[in-house]
């Protein structure tokens, strides 16, 4: 009998101490920090998660940092459907949703608070209970209060997820709200895509729809924006285009600022669209040719947003329509037109949004060419990828260029996806380095080298000149 005490206690502890399934916000999981060097490089890298445990990174349109510096909010299937924060300098992990989230994680930049969409649960709207198609399109905004929450979480006196989470307000059916959503720069307002019948209804009579456009089928519209405030649950219309509407991103030093594109699964006719919140000011952000492949634009400082124009694809012998390219890279079908070649200028491209006036910052001399960008608040570094996933950093004062890192594997999940540090000093990236399957991601931090940090120039450029 004591033998079988004895095992049951142990087998208690131990399911104790396993993380749950169904965990509740605020489980912390074990630090699984390691400092790695760059094989190619000898960059010293950290991985603030090394475990497959289908970790990725918020996407690179949107701040990765809680607004103390100190922790890091990603995706992760610890708990499935939940989201984590790591912190940087202990490696802990803590779990800081609880009922799920779809779509895009939005971290304040300045105030403690993580902001995504939720669809409410099947018994929560009297409304929808036996409506699926209308259940389907509602969609609650969730405010999450981190500072309590890692406090709790630390002092191991954690509390019901509502004291914790807030639903700042459901937005109506007819909507049919989703997609990505963004927090404003005044941390007011919350922008997200509506559905193609909202958006009609919001369209002038005689509007010409877009049609699809490229190899996908995507790319017709009508698409909108609306938004939701997060403090009163109001919702506001923002504007209807006659297109698809891709990623929403909102200049985060400009309230009321917003940044989308025209979805088509590559090349678009007009990829980058700028709009004030009040639908005002509707206008390309980086009018482009039909040679150009423009694509990743992302908001890197007050000014300014660095885009990638392609320069992936090869024109095929001697033939000079453009329209002929061949090549290993993704997008190589004729379909999309004789954009993406080298022909004319491509690279990483960043665009004033007050002067209008478009700079190259750097390209890789061969290959690829970079693909998805960052750059750094201050005006300093623009950093990007290439398909190779390679991590390319830019001094934008000399012009000057370097591999910062590489070997995080081709065969990996998804690209590095690099956002750089809003202090300027690190960029974050997921890579499949350490994974067994070759396809894994992780949570990886790659120093700006320390040479380069303390680089003084003589006549620096103004970054926002």
């Amino acid at each position: 009998m004591k033998q079988f005490t004895i095992i049951t206690l142990f087998l208690s502890s131990f399911i104790l101490l396993m993380p749950s399934a169904n965990a509740q916000i605020g489980t912390r999981f074990p630090s699984e920090k390691k400092v790695v060097k760059d094989p190619v490089t000898g960059t010293m890298l950290t991985f603030l998660t090394s475990k497959p445990m289908g970790d990725s990174k918020i996407y690179q349109t949107h701040n990765q940092w809680t607004s103390d510096g100190q922790w890091l909010i990603f995706r992760s299937n610890r708990v499935k459907g939940e989201a984590m924060a790591v912190n940087e300098q202990t490696g802990d992990i803590v779990q800081v949703t609880e009922g799920g989230y779809t779509g895009m994680l939005n971290v304040a930049r300045n105030s403690m608070k993580l902001y995504f969409f939720r669809k409410p649960p099947n018994d929560s709207n009297a409304e929808n209970k036996n409506n699926k198609r209308r259940q389907s399109t509602v969609m609650q905004v969730v405010e999450v209060d981190l500072a309590k929450l890692f406090a709790d979480s630390k002092a191991g006196k954690l509390k019901k997820a509502n004291v914790y989470q807030r639903i700042c307000g459901t937005t109506p059916p007819e909507m049919g709200a989703g997609g990505d959503m963004a927090l404003d720069g005044d941390e007011n307002w919350a922008y997200f895509r509506v559905s193609k019948d909202e958006a009609r209804r919001h369209l002038a009579p005689d509007t010409k729809l877009e049609e699809d456009f490229g190899p996908r089928n995507m790319g017709a519209g009508p698409g909108g924006i609306a938004a939701m405030n997060v403090h009163t649950g109001d919702i506001k219309y923002v504007v209807s285009v006659p297109f698809q509407i891709g990623h929403i991103q909102t200049n985060p030093w400009v309230a009321g600022e917003i940044i989308f594109c025209w979805e088509t699964g590559g090349k678009s006719p007009q990829r980058t669209w700028t709009v004030i919140s009040d639908g005002s000011g509707l206008r390309p952000l980086y009018p482009e040719s039909e040679y150009e492949w423009v694509t990743h634009e992302a908001v890197i400082s007050k000014d300014e947003v660095a885009m990638a124009i392609m320069g992936h694809r090869k024109v095929q012998g001697n033939d000079t329509s453009g329209t002929a390219v061949s090549g290993a890279n993704p997008g190589q079908e004729a379909a999309w037109g004789p954009s993406g070649t080298r022909e004319k200028p491509t690279g990483l491209a960043i665009v004033n949004l007050r002067t209008r006036e478009m700079r190259i910052a750097g390209q890789t001399k061969s290959g690829s060419g970079l693909w998805h960008v960052s750059g750094s608040p201050d005006g300093r570094w623009a950093v990007g990828d290439d398909f190779s996933r390679g991590i390319y950093l830019i001094d934008r004062q000399t012009d000057e260029m370097m591999l910062l890192s590489t070997g995080h594997k081709t065969t990996a999940a998804d690209h590095p996806h690099p956002t750089m540090s809003p202090d300027g000093t690190k960029i974050q990236i997921q890579s499949a380095m350490l994974s067994e399957d070759n396809r894994s991601l992780n949570i990886c931090i790659i120093p700006v080298p320390e040479d380069w940090l303390k680089r003084t120039y003589n006549n620096p450029k103004e970054a926002t000149e």
